[in-house]
């Protein structure tokens, strides 16, 4: 089996921005919405093949922890701005509680993802391009880092003081800590990536 790295899946990536993902999704036989209901995941599908993961394999071999995620784009006023806040990963409180960010499953989804824009034209379009692919290449330094880390660590100290039902969408300048999905008496939180930290990720390239 040929492994793939992160460094080697961005580059395959690369060689796709700007081609549409539905027809390439017809290439590899991955519905969209011809049946009627949409694939919601149909796009994560197509980039995991373009990335050189074969079907029915969503992560990456032999321990390479890296993991794809998109986001859809679309323009206003002229600029692209993404559409939507991008989930990083599940929280558990008692994780939480425990681990201090650079410890944290959070901080270790997101130094392995790679990045991907994708052009939103309306519900269920023909057209859905690749417009950038980009990772989170920063050192423990930086200072977005810094400021994420922040965002955790005011949602975790709150947790630990106010209890898990407290932490609300509210919180967090880059990172918040809120329902998955769209409520429905959810009691489940997640870390989200708010629009602006994916707008100033996707910024890193040009």
């Amino acid at each position: 089996m040929k492994i793939i790295t992160r460094a080697g899946a961005i580059k395959n990536l690369e060689k796709a921005i700007g081609k549409n993902l539905r027809k390439l999704a017809k290439q590899y036989g991955i519905t969209t919405y011809e049946t009627g209901k949409q694939n919601k995941g149909w796009k994560g599908l197509v980039l995991e093949r373009i990335a050189g993961l074969l079907p029915n394999v969503s992560k990456a071999p032999n321990g390479l922890s890296w993991e794809l995620k998109s986001v859809s784009f679309h323009e206003v006023k002229g600029k692209l701005v993404p559409k939507e806040t991008m989930a990083i990963t599940m929280i558990n409180p008692e994780e939480l509680k425990k681990h201090s960010f650079f410890e944290s499953h959070c901080w270790t989804k997101l130094k392995a993802m790679i990045f991907c824009a994708i052009a939103w034209h309306g519900k269920n379009a023909d057209d859905a391009e690749l417009i950038k692919v980009t990772s989170l290449d920063f050192s423990e330094t930086d200072e977005l880092i810094q400021e994420i880390k922040m965002d955790y660590d005011f949602i975790r100290n709150k947790l630990i003081i106010k209890g898990f039902k407290k932490l609300t969408g509210k919180d967090g300048k880059w990172i918040q800590a809120r329902t998955k999905g769209a409520g429905h008496g959810s009691t489940s939180r997640a870390f989200y990536a708010r629009t602006s930290l994916v707008k100033k990720i996707f910024e890193t390239v040009k």
